[in-house]
């Protein structure tokens, strides 16, 4: 029989796992600046974040992947929350040397004559970009996704006339929590002291009032007249007593 300082040391297996924030985002986005903000306020819950591809940004949430994400626009929303964020400009994606180059910007309208591919057809914008790259057409992709991949032998200009894509912040509407509630501020742009912030509403100990050391309120007695009423004050010239000369 094993002495007592002998036995095996159990552990807690219930004791809950410490807590922690998953996001997912897709290409173009650049979460660095909320990444940084949160670590300012909240150091104890650590950050884990991700890049998707276009398809897997909602699937991320319902698998259990992540707790939030970045989404371009649209996505089945059933069962998300869904907060729009911003827009991105749109591009056109030239192979190099083509005649767009020469122009700061170009209307939509102007690209009736040119093949234009489809992004998702040929799956994602980075084999969307190396086929431009070969110069088999153009692809028309938001500005920040192009600049993301910048693949070598394209160009890139302005878009005019065309559709803004819509960068939004999504999660399941059924785990909502003050930690999610928190980062959701932050990616809002509101400060740690905004009133709609969890870590602002946290309960701060209140002051004992400060005893008053003056005592009762003393009336303080009215101060005699200095000197006596005049007799004459108030009678006319001629009502004054001559004195004896």
């Amino acid at each position: 029989m094993p002495a007592d300082d002998e036995s095996p040391q159990t552990t807690d297996e219930s004791a809950p796992e410490a807590r922690q924030l998953r996001f997912a985002y897709v290409a173009g986005v650049t979460p660095g600046k909320w990444i940084r903000r949160w670590e300012e306020r909240m150091p104890d819950v650590p950050l884990h974040s991700f890049m998707s591809d276009d398809g897997a940004q909602v699937t991320v949430l319902r698998d259990g992947e992540a707790d939030l994400s970045f989404v371009r626009l649209p996505v089945e929303r059933e069962g998300l929350s869904v907060i729009l964020l911003y827009e991105e400009q749109p591009v056109v994606v030239a192979p190099k040397g083509h005649e767009i180059s020469v122009f700061e910007e170009v209307a939509l309208a102007d690209l009736s004559a040119e093949t234009t591919l489809d992004v998702d057809e040929l799956g994602g914008p980075a084999m969307a970009l190396q086929v431009v790259a070969s110069g088999a057409g153009l692809v028309i992709l938001p500005m920040s996704v192009a600049r993301h991949f910048n693949v070598k032998d394209t160009v890139a200009r302005k878009l005019t006339g065309a559709p803004a894509t819509q960068i939004a912040v999504a999660w399941s509407s059924d785990t909502t929590d003050e930690v999610i509630e928190e980062f959701i501020g932050i990616v809002r742009g509101r400060t740690a002291a905004s009133s709609r912030q969890p870590s602002a509403q946290q309960e701060k100990p209140k002051r004992e009032p400060k005893p008053d050391r003056r005592g009762p309120a003393v009336k303080k007695p009215k101060v005699a007249q200095r000197y006596a009423p005049n007799p004459d004050k108030g009678r006319g010239k001629g009502s004054r007593k001559k004195g004896k000369r």
